[in-house]
């Protein structure tokens, strides 16, 4: 179950080779556009293709391509549920050529939720609102079993916290090891909150994508035309624990993923590789990436919320402890780090506290 070839690459690749900077940008806005639909199994239509290339030549601009995709949609009327995906597929992709090509960017909870409002407006219902609902998803790679996602009544808290996080870390003093490892916790915990009922990986991509570049980060493209597929199943093992069969939540796909991505490494990106029960010849024997870094401090911390949903205060008061800086940083960050617990929203609106529980595995 490998992403099939791209025959659409070729057509844009050559716009690149000619060396012509506007094109070249262009080119590969557009590469990372169509390439994103995979994640949703999503083909884009000739016409969008061809529409790509008048963009790239200069002959439209950016307004006039999305224009014409609405209405080129708006004459075929009775359209199946295969077309249907493709408009999808096409409407997107353009709305991401546009975004990727603007220089704006603010790292915020709102330029994120601004992302999914502009990609699929008119597409999905309730574009750039937060989704009202638990969910649960299927993965292929887990064998039908579905990722933990935030609770909905967390959502906004969860985001923020997780930018609040992101804003302390320190990448002047990282080496790149550091930085891939670092990158990896944030994509994959923001991708984990999940605010959007659908369209979640591919907004998560397109800012990631601006993100990195707003770090000065030159992300080489091809890791999203060619293996977005792979992204997205690498962010599902990064999320995933099922200790009873021994199958834990692993960062080290991902990271093969943002080392080629970022240090133009050539890692093998294979999806079968990712897949729970994969035993073949390629297939890594990873060490379990929960057990062995439970501290006595996270054995600490989950024992204490064995039953219980607790504040950072009451944790602290709970180990005996009364700075809590040491309380997030020893016991706190280190098991949500790994999985074990989760955050969440506390029955009292107006309260300054997030809570913690021992996530269930039910």
């Amino acid at each position: 179950m490998e992403e099939p070839p791209k025959p659409w690459r070729s057509e844009l690749e050559e716009y690149i080779r000619e060396g012509e900077p506007d094109k070249t940008s262009k080119a590969q806005a557009w590469q990372v556009a169509i390439g994103l639909q995979d994640v949703d199994g999503l083909e884009v239509s000739e016409y969008l293709i061809n529409t790509a290339k008048q963009h790239i030549e200069g002959e439209i601009d950016s307004k006039t391509v999305q224009e014409r995709i609405d209405s080129y949609y708006e004459k075929r009327k009775d359209r199946g549920i295969k077309e249907e995906r493709t408009e999808e597929a096409d409407k997107v992709s353009g709305r991401i050529s546009e975004l990727l090509n603007e220089n704006a960017f603010q790292f915020s909870p709102t330029f994120f939720m601004k992302i999914h409002e502009r990609l699929f407006r008119g597409i999905f219902k309730g574009a750039g609102r937060m989704r009202p609902y638990n969910i649960t998803k299927k993965e292929w790679v887990l064998k039908g079993e579905t990722v933990f996602y935030a609770s909905a009544d967390s959502l906004w808290e969860s985001l923020k916290y997780d930018f609040a996080q992101e804003e302390e870390f320190d990448y002047p003093s990282a080496s790149s090891d550091e930085t891939v490892r670092h990158l990896a916790r944030f994509i994959s915990h923001l991708w984990q909150i999940h605010p959007f009922t659908e369209g979640n990986t591919r907004t998560t991509a397109v800012f990631f994508i601006k993100y990195l570049r707003s770090l000065g980060f030159a992300a080489e493209n091809a890791p999203f035309e060619d293996h977005s597929w792979y992204f997205r199943n690498a962010l599902v093992r990064a999320n995933y624990n099922d200790h009873p069969r021994g199958v834990y939540a692993t960062q080290e796909y991902l990271e093969l993923f943002l080392r080629n991505l970022l240090l133009g490494e050539d890692n093998e990106l294979r999806n079968r590789y990712l897949h729970i029960d994969w035993q073949g010849p390629a297939a890594r024997s990873l060490t379990p990436q929960v057990t062995p870094q439970v501290t006595p401090q996270v054995s600490q911390l989950l024992s204490l919320l064995s039953e219980d949903e607790l504040s950072l205060s009451e944790i602290g008061k709970g180990l005996g402890l009364s700075d809590r800086k040491n309380v997030m940083k020893n016991y706190v960050r280190p098991a949500l780090e790994l999985g074990l617990i989760e955050r969440t929203v506390p029955d009292k609106p107006k309260s300054r506290f997030q809570k913690y529980r021992v996530i269930s595995r039910d």
